[in-house]
């Protein structure tokens, strides 16, 4: 074959190969829609829904290549949820992953095709989200926090700190249907430990000076905060208002007593976050949300920190820290 020849061919071949690739049919791109109380960058967040993402990406998806993420974020202002829901539907997103409530009934009531999954929510059967945990039955699916006996274990928590403990105040946001079981949990375990329970309420973080305050004029020994979006990101705001007024408290994420709070016992949030990214994923690869069952918690924490301890005069038994997952000293 002469020199001619010779790039004749290679020149044919390149060509026919290029014509190949052009071909190639390009990967789909996904839309998935995010729907919570924070943007995922907000750094009350980050860590969390950087667990989604860092398994999205161990799953193969990248941003830009084969998923698009349209985040939606309510902030404090939660009357504006039902429209961003509407907005995801709109664009239309392939798949809505939806933080706690009242994130996933939004996305609900926008639509009843476009698969919703839940990151953690704790009522999901009693909201309507779903007709059981073990077979949804509808267009939502992903992680339930319920656990009655979250609320019992923060009650003991407290009594093995403050022995002579009768009064517990609960922090409630009326605004959230997951906070009507998780009251009734408490009320259950509170009558058990022969506790009487006051309920305090804060619907925006403007009202939680005021809820402090009736706990106070109550004469509570201690607080359980139940948690949620509005008391998540505003944690540190509530962990200073319960050392101003001298509150023991426990809530139900590590993340408050790693900014200071008492106690805290309850489930590992990044671990839930990382898990609703298989949800996402089995959906986008053709599963139906009514044939993936709810899945429920499988790591709690308890978090213990001594340094707010000593700051209100506690001494923390023994047993208890060494039962403890992390200790802060």
């Amino acid at each position: 074959m002469d020199r001619r020849t010779f790039l004749g061919a290679l020149a044919g071949g390149l060509f026919a190969r290029s014509l190949a690739a052009e071909a190639q049919p390009a990967p789909k791109l996904f839309r998935i829609g995010l729907l919570a109380g924070s943007s995922p960058t907000s750094p009350e967040v980050v860590p969390l829904w950087e667990a989604f993402f860092q398994e999205l990406r161990e799953l193969g998806y990248v941003q830009g290549q084969n998923i698009v993420i349209e985040s939606r974020s309510y902030d404090d202002s939660i009357e504006r949820l039902p429209a961003l829901a509407d907005e995801l539907v709109r664009l239309p997103v392939d798949v809505i992953v939806a933080g706690s409530a009242p994130a996933p009934e939004a996305a609900k009531r926008a639509t009843s095709t476009i698969p919703i999954v839940m990151t953690n929510h704790a009522a999901a059967v009693e909201s309507g989200l779903v007709t059981t945990l073990a077979k949804p039955g509808g267009n939502v699916t992903g992680l339930s926090l319920a656990s009655p006996e979250v609320r019992s274990k923060q009650l003991q928590l407290l009594k093995e700190v403050l022995p002579s403990l009768t009064r517990v105040a609960t922090l409630s946001d009326p605004t959230n249907p997951s906070h009507r079981l998780l009251l009734r949990e408490a009320e259950v375990a509170a009558r058990s430990l022969k506790m009487r329970l006051q309920i305090v309420e804060a619907r925006a973080p403007s009202e939680f000076a005021g809820a402090f305050s009736a706990a106070a004029k109550g004469r509570t020994g201690a607080l359980v905060v139940l948690g949620g979006p509005m008391h998540f990101v505003h944690r540190t705001r509530l962990v200073e208002l319960a050392a101003q007024s001298r509150l023991p408290a426990v809530y139900g994420a590590a993340e408050f007593a790693r900014v200071g709070g008492l106690m805290s016992y309850g489930i590992n949030l990044r671990d839930m976050f990382r898990r609703a990214a298989g949800y996402v994923d089995r959906i986008l690869k053709g599963a139906k949300p009514r044939d993936l069952p709810v899945e429920q918690p499988t790591k709690f924490e308890l978090v213990v920190n001594l340094k707010t301890a000593k700051a209100l005069g506690l001494t923390i038994p023994s047993s208890l820290l060494q039962r403890a997952d992390q200790v802060i000293e």
